[in-house]
């Protein structure tokens, strides 16, 4: 054992005491936390605007500052864009975090000198985390890979712009940047199969022993290692301990991934975003994502079935509930202020609060009343798919909207590593597995308002290749699992 692996199990044991410490205080934190920041940012114009001065508790908050996405936030935001200070936070933002929007185009994410430390703990949290519960240190030793985009960022107004992940990659720790690859200089490619055929070279003679990225990337990355080196991955990388996820559904991936690698090793999901990094996994025994509640970070919860009324109720960490599906708001010390994220989630636990991620506000079926969320559509799917021992490598969700008289229907685009020898009694299942999980569309299909929904297989890299075609392959992007509209179904009716 290397002295950094050696060294890495009492500070492990040290920050995960810790951690045990502030989930016994989750709420009283949440509530030092919304006083904090009003206070810190009452002088400013978004704090001025909304009367910050008069707020002294949750009920204040909730009636002076409205529920925004980031639309309405977007005059702050160009506030800032043309030189402007003090506006959502005091002074400027550190970065902004650019994301690609599908709505408003580029997004424009503050991140402030206050809120970044935020994404950097969080992340070291989880792997302390493992540390500590598992024993296993040895992975510190050895070479770690982090797929993100590019670390080359541009100024707006002076302000340092990027993606996310290549933000984030200026703040690694110096006790990790020894094991970290890509270079710096792979890791500046911009196009996505160049980057990663350099990424193969750069790698595939290395101890790895860590792996971090969103699952589809991953999947590509050692599908290329695999046929390049012509080995099992478990066999390339006989080090290879760890899996570092987030971003989307691990599930869906998990079994092609394990196959790739010639067997199961360790996973930690979490889930950042560029507006704050929200939860982590800090256990392996028990379900669900721990909560990030002391983190500079506010947390109020919507009812899903209720995000788009005009003034839905907003509860705060203390009056959530299990099982429930709620739209995810927070405000923070990066400025951001009772902002809908467009995530989903479920607490499965209260003590500690713990999460699941359900999908997307957007990402839904509901064009026949049936507000089909993601994880009906990963349950049923992936449920039957393991009973027939099939890998799911991708998938999406459509309506079909019959124009000719005859029934509508779900449209399930999926691409199988291998195709069901009786689809019509695979998709059978999977529909009354849907059913099951929701009783408006098993309503619909009683009705015989719906037919059962139709399966269209798609050929091999089928969406790989449609997301080249949309010039989103690689980095941080991925195929949202539903849609209410059929944009992305007629584009992929391409790829059969």
């Amino acid at each position: 054992m290397h002295i950094k692996s050696l060294l890495a199990k009492p500070y492990a044991q040290y920050i995960y005491n810790g951690i045990q410490k502030q989930r016994k205080t989750a709420l009283r934190d949440q509530e030092a936390i919304l006083q904090f920041l009003v206070s810190k940012a009452k002088m400013t114009a978004f704090g001025q605007d909304h009367h910050f001065l008069q707020i002294t508790s949750h009920h204040d908050f909730g009636q002076a500052v409205p529920l925004r996405d980031y639309e309405e936030f977007r005059p702050y935001i160009d506030k800032i864009k043309n030189g402007e200070e003090n506006i959502l936070w005091y002074g400027k933002p550190l970065y902004f975090a650019k994301t690609s929007g599908t709505t408003s185009g580029a997004k424009y994410i503050p991140i402030t000198k206050d809120s970044m430390p935020a994404h950097i703990h969080a992340a070291r949290n989880a792997l302390l985390c493992y540390i500590a519960e598992t024993g296993n240190s040895s992975f510190v030793d050895g070479k770690m890979i982090f797929l993100s985009g590019s670390p080359e960022l541009e100024k707006t107004a002076g302000i340092l712009t990027g993606r996310l992940s290549g933000i984030v990659n200026h703040h690694v720790p110096d006790y990790l940047r020894r094991n970290q690859l890509p270079s710096y200089k792979t890791n500046c490619i911009e196009d996505w199969e160049t980057k990663l055929d350099a990424i193969v070279n750069e790698t595939i003679d290395q101890d790895m022993t860590l792996i971090s990225g969103i699952p589809p990337w991953m999947q590509m990355y050692l599908d290329r290692l695999t046929e390049k080196s012509h080995l099992k991955i478990k066999d390339l990388y006989k080090n290879l301990s760890l899996i570092v996820h987030g971003g989307v559904n691990f599930e869906p991936y998990k079994a092609k991934l394990f196959d790739t690698i010639g067997k199961e090793i360790d996973t930690i999901e979490s889930f950042p975003a560029s507006e704050g990094f929200f939860a982590y996994q800090d256990t392996r025994n028990e379900e669900g994502l721990l909560l990030n509640t002391n983190a500079g970070m506010y947390f109020e919860f919507v009812e899903a079935s209720e995000i788009f009324e005009e003034n839905p109720q907003r509860f705060s960490l203390h009056d959530v509930k299990i099982g429930v599906n709620y739209a995810l708001i927070i405000s923070s010390n990066a400025g951001l202020w009772a902002y809908n994220i467009g995530d989903t989630i479920k607490f499965v636990s209260l003590d500690p609060y713990r999460i699941v991620v359900t999908g997307r506000i957007k990402h839904f079926i509901s064009a026949f009343g049936e507000h089909v969320i993601a994880e009906e559509v990963e349950h049923a799917l992936l449920s039957i798919a393991d009973q027939y021992k099939l890998p799911i490598t991708e998938f999406t969700v459509a309506p079909f909207i019959s124009q000719s008289g005859g029934k509508s229907y779900h449209e399930w685009f999926i691409e199988f590593e291998l195709i069901p020898d009786n689809l019509a009694e695979f998709s059978m299942e999977v529909d009354q597995k849907l059913r099951s999980k929701n009783i408006y569309y098993d309503d619909l299909i009683r009705g015989n308002i719906l037919q059962p929904l139709v399966i269209r297989p798609l050929k091999k890299n089928a969406f790989i290749d449609f997301m080249k075609s949309q010039g989103k392959l690689g980095g941080q992007n991925k195929v949202p699992r539903l849609s209410n509209d059929r944009k992305i179904a007629d584009e992929l009716s391409a790829y059969f």
